[in-house]
């Protein structure tokens, strides 16, 4: 019964390829008709996004709840940090690099058509780090949940697992409670899945509706270039981190994660598939604490592509305005791009919004030439999108090597593909029935707090489920 399942979701896949080309074709055969179509792609993206709140405070509870030292959440959240940090700083001189060696702005002028465009999207663009850091706090507990901010999510279920697990036996009741909630959570993800095809078909349509095939030409160079630096990156900078570090084939990884790609490339939205890379980190062998620490917190700190996209970016602007950036300029501008970023990994179009904000607080007589490159942003975070979502895949690989909390061997048989991730459930299952998931969670009942967390992964291969 569970591969009959996993074979219909195959076919959910096939026909989100086939909406995005008819997505295609509709918005060259009838543009008008095809803008008209943006809600479909919305409203999909709306209902994920939906999710997230509830998925990251399920996780992050489990996670921190199930652990008995909160030494290991602080060291788990220390080195993830510092990894992102670094990673985000490499990224930044990758794109340096190339775009003062391709020069893409060179050669192009500011049109009327894209006076005050630029201005447009900077209003609120940009936040002083002191409120983006009070902006993490929220109002009440319940408002970070109806607000969808991740990090205020983030920093309301850190303390509640942090709670559980000073309460110790007295807490795992709500444990078990919570986990039952994130089952029915993910069985709903599940669901809204099924409208992929529908929200990529009117995604697609919009964009290719509203940008048409003369409006790239001219931008060919900038956007080709992005793509080449991200797949540099991608490929020769962290495949070489995972080779290195946990032995890992970087393909293999990203076939693993082949449908979560597919679902990022059709709605430009990496957050989209946030709750898939939770639960399929956490199928391959990785510690519950190691997932529900690094995975979101890389979604607001970890923007490696974001990274390339404001450099790049920032060069092709000020060049094609006639006035170059200094190589201090450059730095200093970027730098705080990357800060007055975090949080818009998931956001379609933020990273646009970040660019214009940036350049209205640094050189605001450059903001006019944001108009420049509205016309293929949206292309542009497709590539800006995949390559964050890759860094944080990769990311948590490493942090669960570094930390010990990965089953190697595990990962090696879920990546060769002979234990198949739960399409259905979005859970470590393995196709259990629903009784099945209740004697599991009795059964866990019975263990410490920290085996029925962190390790049940670990203690269920073990037992051969």
């Amino acid at each position: 019964m569970a591969a009959a399942r996993r074979d219909r979701t195959h076919y959910l896949y096939i026909a989100v390829i086939a909406a995005v080309a008819l997505g295609i074709l509709v918005g060259f055969a009838a543009p008008g008709v095809a803008v008209e179509l943006k809600p479909l792609g919305t409203g999909f993206v709306n209902l994920i996004k939906m999710m997230i709140s509830p998925i990251i405070f399920c996780t992050i509870v489990l996670g921190v709840g199930s652990v008995r030292k909160a030494a290991k959440v602080g060291a788990v959240g220390g080195l993830a940090l510092g990894y992102f940090m670094v990673m985000s700083t490499v990224a930044l001189a990758i794109g340096l690099v190339v775009g003062n060696i391709l020069e893409p702005g060179s050669g192009l002028h500011l049109t009327e058509a894209t006076k005050g465009v630029g201005a447009a999207q900077a209003e609120g663009a940009s936040e002083s780090l002191p409120d983006f850091l009070l902006g993490i706090i929220p109002k009440t507990m319940v408002s970070a949940f109806t607000e969808g901010e991740v990090l205020q999510t983030l920093l309301v279920a850190l303390l509640a697992g942090f709670a559980l697990q000073a309460m110790g036996k007295a807490g795992e009741p709500v444990l078990r409670g919570i986990g039952h909630i994130q089952r029915l959570v993910f069985r709903i993800l599940a669901m809204i899945m099924w409208a992929a095809p529908v929200g990529a078909f009117g995604a697609m349509a919009a964009v290719v509706g509203e940008t048409g095939v003369d409006a790239l030409k001219s931008l060919a160079v900038i956007m080709i270039g992005f793509y080449v630096t991200c797949a540099i990156f991608v490929f020769v900078i962290l495949g070489a981190l995972l080779r290195f570090v946990a032995g890992m084939n970087l393909l293999l990884l990203l076939k693993y994660l082949g449908r979560e790609f597919l679902l990022i490339l059709s709605t430009s939205s990496s957050e989209s598939a946030l709750p898939r890379l939770i639960a399929k980190m956490e199928h391959m062998g990785i510690s519950k604490p190691v997932v529900g620490i690094t995975v979101p917190t890389g979604y607001s700190f970890n923007l490696d592509g974001t990274a390339i996209y404001l450099t790049m970016s920032s060069l092709f602007i000020a060049q094609s305005m006639g006035d170059p950036l200094s190589i201090g300029e450059q730095i200093s501008l970027l730098l705080f791009m990357i800060v007055a970023s975090k949080g818009a990994a998931g956001v379609t179009g933020a990273g646009l919004a970040t660019l214009a904000g940036g350049l209205q607080s640094h050189r605001p007589e450059l903001v006019d030439g944001v108009g420049l490159i509205v016309g293929i942003d949206r292309f542009m975070s497709e590539a800006r999108a995949l390559t964050n979502f890759a860094g944080n895949a990769v990311a948590t690989v490493l942090v669960g090597t570094w930390t010990k909390e990965i089953d190697k061997e595990r990962a090696g048989e879920v990546l060769a593909g002979r234990i198949p991730f739960d399409e259905t459930t979005l859970l470590d299952d393995h196709g259990a029935s629903a009784g099945d998931a209740d004697a599991d969670a009795d059964a866990d009942s019975d263990a410490p707090a920290s085996e029925a967390g962190g390790k049940v992964v670990t203690e269920k291969t073990q037992a051969g489920v």
